[in-house]
């Protein structure tokens, strides 16, 4: 089947769940409560939030109709994506049943978040199309971890759904830095695709094919999102979103052997979280200065007068500049 034709398909049935979702949400008044920390904001209160159970169940449906699910790995990066969409959908209803904005609390999300990455983790460790190896960029080499994949996978999966959560702070942020990372792993993807086939690694190979459709039916569905939620946005996607989604990034790279390659190509979901580290260090240590006006760092970009369409064009333009980057000299 043509991926485009999947891709298509995908927009099709997010489009229709977005639709069908957004009457709704405005009956439940299921709005987002913002907090009023950057004045451009002000505007947004109410706005619905938990559209990202729209694209959930695009990806989910379109993967039941195009991928494998004989293949284990497929199930269990579905099972996964659901898992942590799931628990980002506890957190939204928190929030709106309650009337604050904080959901769960802290530990209780690290928890959970933790058991599921631990799970995840052990599969990877036996599986025979992933196992403990890993592809290293900008050379031919591979490098295994053994039981260290354990922890370094859990700890990906940590880093890539709180990434891509913080990332989600303004109007189309986090969908349309998520579609340029799902694109850039297509094109990366198809390079380790002629080599497994070359190498004959047909477990591999399969396993990668099946991340490519993903990827393919989630650009899909999250363009028929961004048309909801570009500036000025009539739907956020909440943590309901943004946890599956860092959840389908990691998967993308953790299945296929490019782990690795998830930092490069995900270049602005690191600098979310290393701006929030670093400026909560650097405030504890000098006791009240900052590095940046505000963290996550687009908010920063916010304080300083950028408006929330040219952030998502920068994010955008640096993801791409180093996806072409990683494609001229990385595999």
């Amino acid at each position: 089947m043509n991926n485009y034709f999947i891709a298509l398909v995908a927009f099709a049935i997010s489009l229709l769940f977005i639709w069908l979702l957004l009457p709704i949400l405005k009956k439940a008044k299921a709005g987002q409560q913002i907090l009023h920390y950057v004045a451009e904001h002000n505007t947004k209160n109410g706005t619905p939030t938990m559209g990202g159970i729209a694209f959930i169940l695009a990806i989910a449906i379109s993967a039941c109709i195009f991928c494998d699910l004989k293949s284990r790995g497929t199930l269990v990066i579905l099972c996964v994506f659901l898992a942590y969409a799931i628990v980002g959908f506890l957190d939204d209803f928190i929030k709106i049943k309650f009337r604050r904005n904080m959901g769960l609390k802290a530990y209780q999300k690290l928890v959970v978040q933790l058991a599921i990455a631990i799970l995840v983790a052990l599969f990877v460790k036996n599986d025979i199309a992933i196992g403990s190896v890993l592809r290293i960029p900008f050379c031919d080499k591979q490098i295994d971890l053994g039981f260290w994949i354990v922890p370094f996978v859990v700890f990906v999966y940590l880093a890539c759904t709180n990434g891509v959560n913080l990332t989600d702070g303004i109007d189309g942020l986090a969908t349309s830095t998520t579609i340029c990372f799902l694109f850039g792993m297509i094109l990366l993807l198809g390079k380790e695709l002629s080599y497994h086939s070359s190498v004959g690694d047909t477990y591999a190979y399969n396993q990668t094919t099946q991340v490519v459709k993903l990827c393919y039916i989630a650009i899909g569905a999250l363009f028929a999102f961004l048309l909801f939620n570009c500036n000025n946005a009539s739907v956020f996607m909440g943590d309901t979103g943004s946890l599956a989604l860092g959840a389908l990034v990691a998967c993308s790279g953790i299945f296929t052997r490019m782990t690795l390659f998830i930092p490069l190509i995900g270049i602005m979901f690191v600098v979310s979280c290393v701006s929030v580290i670093l400026q909560v260090v650097y405030f504890k240590i000098t006791k009240g200065k900052r590095i940046f006006l505000m963290a996550p760092y687009h908010h920063h970009l916010q304080k300083k007068g950028h408006s929330e369409t040219r952030i998502c064009t920068i994010y955008c333009t640096v993801t791409m500049l180093v996806i072409a980057f990683l494609l001229a000299f990385g595999v």
